[in-house]
């Protein structure tokens, strides 16, 4: 990656997240048009729920006094799903998304088991979304914040007024992925809003997730399959504890 600061493999602590929507020319989507639609017609193929909505992706990054700066282009989900399945070819692009780093009064993390279904199934991971139109504001800039209680709360059936939404963000930068970590709690044993969630996803006509996990240590972590954001981040926490 490239930009003050923004390099693979690292962990940063942020004040805020400014991002942008802007104008980009992305050559792999132009150039690669037949193996995009080839590529997407195999992988959604029996995934009625997998749709080619409009993205937002980040072609620039830099950090300057915990302030990360990113610009955001759009573009479709299949482009962006064979782009990430063909190895990342080209120029530096990120699915630069936020995560509700979400935990317990107990001190203990919840992250959600995605479906058989969806883009990602098996995978462990805190809830999330790639910004998509409905984050985007009218004067151009990029609703990341919004993005953390939206997700949260549509995959897990949990409130605005039952949770606490920290200020603070932390990034965590792996080659292709930028994830903005913000802690949010609830004020529940882990137990207890695993069973509440579960309730309320149950409820759901086409739920994403089909478990809530439970995370109190990294010897917990073992279990369960996470992309490669997740473990340097709860390393970082539970480290530092």
């Amino acid at each position: 990656m490239s930009g003050n600061g923004v390099v693979d493999g690292t962990i940063v602590a942020l004040d805020r997240v400014e991002a942008k929507v802007e104008g980009f020319d992305w050559g792999f989507a132009r150039e690669c048009a037949d193996e995009i639609a080839a590529h997407w017609a195999g992988i959604s193929a029996g995934k009625p729920s997998m749709f080619n909505g409009r993205v937002m992706l980040q072609h620039r990054a830099a950090i300057e006094g915990g302030v990360f700066h990113a610009g955001y282009f759009e573009a479709d989900y299949a482009a962006f799903m064979s782009w990430r399945d063909f190895g990342q070819p080209g120029p530096a692009i990120r699915n630069g998304f936020a995560m509700a780093a979400l935990r317990a009064a107990d001190g203990a993390f919840l992250l959600g088991k995605m479906g058989d279904h969806t883009a990602n199934p098996g995978k462990v991971y805190f809830a999330a979304g790639t910004p998509d139109r409905e984050d985007a504001r009218p004067d151009g800039t990029l609703d990341l914040a919004g993005s953390v209680t939206r997700e949260l709360c549509e995959e897990t059936g949990l409130t605005l007024d039952e949770i606490a939404v920290e200020e603070r963000w932390t990034a965590v930068i792996v080659p292709g992925r930028v994830a903005f970590m913000r802690p949010v709690g609830i004020d529940l044993p882990a137990d207890e809003a695993r069973e509440l969630m579960l309730a309320r996803i149950a409820r759901q006509d086409e739920p994403e997730l089909s478990d809530i996990v439970i995370v109190r240590n990294l010897a917990d972590c073992a279990a369960y399959d996470m992309p490669p954001f997740m473990m340097p981040y709860l390393t970082h926490i539970f480290g530092g504890e």
